[in-house]
């Protein structure tokens, strides 16, 4: 599991450089925006700002969760983070409904699409519906396969001949688990081997899903702002990414820290977060020239790709983040947590909806 993650987003953001180059078509669609907006010598360098501030923001977005052990109010424990996290959630959720989704359905009923049958069929719901079922799939047979491989492990015998850790694990639902003995005094999720609990290997599944999908829709955002010479559009746009990024990176960022990943996967779970929106400006800077953001191959290429990203994204903000945790015996237990949280998600998800207007 611990190479799993950096070869699929390597293998994601292959796929996603190749379709730039397929998009970078000649056959451009006349309905391009001119006037006073449009200059390339001021575009280039709001794009350059917008690479570095994005940078930052994502850095410290998806970094901040990493190092609440050093603040105790914010850990896992504890209620603020619970409601920290639901207001990311409700971000994730707000990018998916009222950002990726809409984008698709502009796109997808552009009329520089042919009438048959871009506008006879509602790609961008199908789309939706289908990466969402499809990350249900992922989900869950990741989660069985992993489950399958530690039970595995589990009923394997230990040198000292206690049967009594797969009991432990299975009956479990924490993160940690802890031998019967004092051999094994240590949590077993920190040793090379050693079984791995229930809801921590959720953690991790989860985690995972979600850096694919925010990756695939962050580069797919950057490549048109970086192939865009519109400032009156740039402009506002960093100012609401750098917003985006942030507290998105910060739901990821507690999906990370929960997953308890060794320090050099956290690394390149956060590395590869903060690098996709700025990577995908830089491509779409380098294929200004080349790049029609109105020819009907960039309008279906995009527009499919951002359909699957947004059913992927309400699918983890809905199931995996905020049913998990609503549903969790944390919440469960205290109304005026769940109270609280219930708000935190409304202000994240009312926020980033906000954002539509410039975004």
């Amino acid at each position: 599991m611990s190479s799993m993650a950096p070869k699929t987003i390597f293998f994601i953001l292959m796929i996603i450089f190749i379709s730039a180059e397929l998009i970078s078509a000649q056959d451009e669609c006349q309905t391009e925006e001119s006037g006073d907006c449009v200059n390339k010598s001021r575009a280039q360098p709001l794009k350059i700002i917008a690479i570095v501030s994005i940078l930052v923001t994502s850095m410290i977005g998806v970094g901040a969760p990493l190092f609440v052990k050093y603040i105790p109010a914010l850990h896992p424990d504890r209620d603020l983070f619970v409601i920290v996290k639901a207001f990311a959630a409700g971000i994730i959720l707000a990018t998916g409904f009222m950002h990726v989704l809409p984008d698709s359905f502009n796109m997808l009923s552009s009329t520089c699409l042919s009438d048959n049958p871009w506008h006879k069929f509602p790609f961008t719901g199908f789309v939706a519906m289908l990466s969402a079922i499809v990350t249900l799939m992922v989900d869950s047979m990741a989660t069985s396969f992993y489950t399958t491989a530690n039970n595995k492990k589990m009923i394997q015998p230990t040198p000292e001949g206690d049967h009594e850790l797969g009991n432990t694990a299975e009956g479990g639902g924490g993160s940690h688990f802890h031998s019967h003995g004092h051999h094994h005094g240590g949590a077993l999720s920190n040793t090379k081997g050693a079984p791995i609990g229930a809801q921590l290997l959720r953690y991790r599944v989860v985690a995972m899903v979600l850096e694919l999908g925010i990756v695939v829709h962050s580069i797919v955002i950057g490549l048109g702002v970086g192939a865009s010479n519109n400032t009156c559009t740039i402009k506002p746009l960093v100012a609401a990414l750098c917003f985006h990024q942030m507290f998105e990176g910060m739901g990821l960022g507690g999906c990370i820290m929960q997953a308890e990943y060794k320090p050099l996967k956290k690394f390149l779970m956060v590395f590869f977060f903060s690098i996709t929106t700025p990577a995908g400006i830089a491509v779409g800077m380098g294929l200004s020239k080349t790049y029609k953001e109105n020819s009907p191959t960039a309008l279906i290429t995009v527009g499919l790709l951002n359909a699957s990203s947004a059913g992927l994204l309400i699918y983890m903000a809905l199931v995996d983040l905020l049913a998990a945790d609503f549903m969790g015996p944390k919440l469960q237990g205290s109304i005026k947590l769940q109270i609280k949280s219930y708000i935190a998600v409304l202000l994240g998800a009312g926020g980033m909806s906000v954002m539509a207007k410039w975004a």
